[in-house]
């Protein structure tokens, strides 16, 4: 629940788009990205959020961020090669730290409907993205 406390905590102030990662964000995500080439990684991260953030496409990118087909190829790069679904469990264990809880859920419960939905789209989108 936001409250006047909280609130403030959050707030998105000093970015140029909220979907940028702050400073302290930013720390807990790049060590978790494979090495600089030739092109800012928190730039990459940025735009990429941004698209997954607003629901554009990809070539409404907006013109401060890289080309749109370089984001792209780092998107599926960083797909298929498993750096998001890391940065998602290390954010997602300190999360749950924060939240004195073991940094691993010890429960579950899957329903029949949701494998066959999970196992149906899994495929489907990995051959999309080009990483199948």
């Amino acid at each position: 629940m936001w409250t006047a406390e909280n609130r403030g905590q959050y707030e998105r102030k000093g970015q140029r788009y909220p979907s940028d990662v702050t400073d302290e964000e930013w720390a807990l995500i790049e060590p978790h990205l494979p090495p600089e080439r030739r092109i800012k990684r928190r730039e990459v991260l940025n735009a990429i959020l941004y698209v997954l953030t607003t629901g554009c496409q990809w070539k409404q990118l907006p013109k401060d961020f890289p080309a749109k087909s370089t984001v792209h190829d780092y998107f599926v790069e960083w797909h298929c090669d498993g750096t998001l679904t890391r940065i998602h469990h290390s954010l997602y264990a300190q999360a749950r730290k924060l939240a004195a809880k073991e940094p691993t859920a010890t429960t579950a419960i899957v329903d029949s409907q949701s494998v066959k939905s999970a196992e149906k789209g899994a495929r489907d989108r990995c051959l999309r993205l080009r990483c199948g």
